[in-house]
């Protein structure tokens, strides 16, 4: 008879690890951000962004790197985590992020690294390797956003609230039925309100909306951090101010003409759940038809989170063979 042939079992994060170095860096005069390093100062380096935008990086991030093969960089964006001020919108654009990773890069003499990042962790890294394509040596992405406006559209306004409408009623209920023809826009109004009150009330709702839907489970997964003043406020403030300014690009899907051309040199891996609402799969396969080079991990059974299972496998798996092959 013939063998069946059963799947390997899915790999999990490596254990966790602490930091070996930390600073805070001024990156202007009104700015100062936090990075870290960990792993092993010999390894290959690599840099982990954080979602959001606003997100802050979280411990597990550090556990999808080889330890004993990777030196890992990663960095408090602008306004948020440890970085200050906090929840601060001003020289907080996509530019300024792709400046600072430049500021961190030749602080630590780093000459290339592997550069990895999820939703807006995708963005930002993309935006770096349209400007700095010699500076990457290869891009390991999840639950790729583009940020466009048809994806902001889905999310935010009429699209994602048809699957979870109990979570999106939560969603827009800090919004007067007359302003909710445009949501982010009745947001960002409240988000910048010189009320504390109001601005925490709009945040709270904003960022559990993203919580509740981040997991094929649904609002039973929400992270515990999406409950927390401090988290939501940064997140929801600074995602909306980026959601209002179009993620500062110079026009729609400027990110795809990119990846069509600046980038097609550097390795690619993309890992993307079937059924991730936050940013649905379009995206991730819009960027591998413009750059057919780029490897596409279809994950089956997960929506958006980093830490479902078939999630952490691929971006483990991915972080491997990039270490083995990589030419940095």
């Amino acid at each position: 008879m013939p063998h069946a042939h059963t799947a390997p079992p899915r790999r999990d994060l490596y254990p966790s690890i602490e930091p070996y170095q930390s600073e805070m860096l001024k990156v202007s005069p009104l700015h100062t951000i936090y990075f870290e390093q960990c792993g092993d100062p010999r390894g290959k380096a690599a840099l982990a962004l954080h979602g959001g935008p606003g997100g802050g990086l979280s411990p597990e991030m550090r556990r999808f790197f080889d330890p004993s093969r990777y030196r890992v960089v990663l960095m408090d964006q602008r306004g948020c985590g440890r970085s200050t001020p906090h929840a601060e919108l001003h020289e907080n654009t996509t530019w300024d992020l792709v400046a600072d990773i430049e500021t961190v890069r030749q602080r630590l003499g780093i000459e290339k690294w592997l550069v990895f990042g999820g939703s807006w962790g995708s963005t930002l890294a993309l935006a770096y390797a349209a400007k700095h394509p010699d500076r990457v040596a290869g891009l390991v992405l999840r639950g790729i956003f583009l940020l466009t406006e048809s994806e902001i559209r889905w999310f935010y306004q009429n699209g994602a609230g048809n699957v979870f409408p109990d979570a999106f009623d939560r969603y827009i209920s800090p919004i007067p039925e007359a302003e909710r023809g445009d949501l982010v826009s009745a947001f960002y109004k409240r988000l910048t309100s010189p009320d504390r009150e109001e601005r925490l009330r709009a945040a709270r709702a904003w960022a559990r909306w993203e919580g509740e839907t981040i997991s094929i489970a649904g609002p039973s997964a929400l992270p515990s951090r999406f409950n927390e003043d401090r988290f939501v406020e940064a997140f929801a403030r600074i995602e909306c101010h980026y959601f209002v300014n179009k993620g500062f690009f110079e026009k729609d899907g400027w990110l795809l003409e990119q990846a069509a051309t600046r980038m097609r040199g550097i390795p690619c891996r993309i890992v993307h759940g079937r059924y991730d609402m936050c940013t649905p799969m379009h995206s991730a396969w819009s960027l591998k038809k413009a750059w057919p080079e780029a490897e596409l991990d279809i994950i089956p059974d997960a929506g958006h989170s980093s830490l479902e299972p078939g999630i952490v496998d691929s971006l483990v798996r991915a972080t491997d063979a990039m270490v083995l092959k990589g030419k940095w």
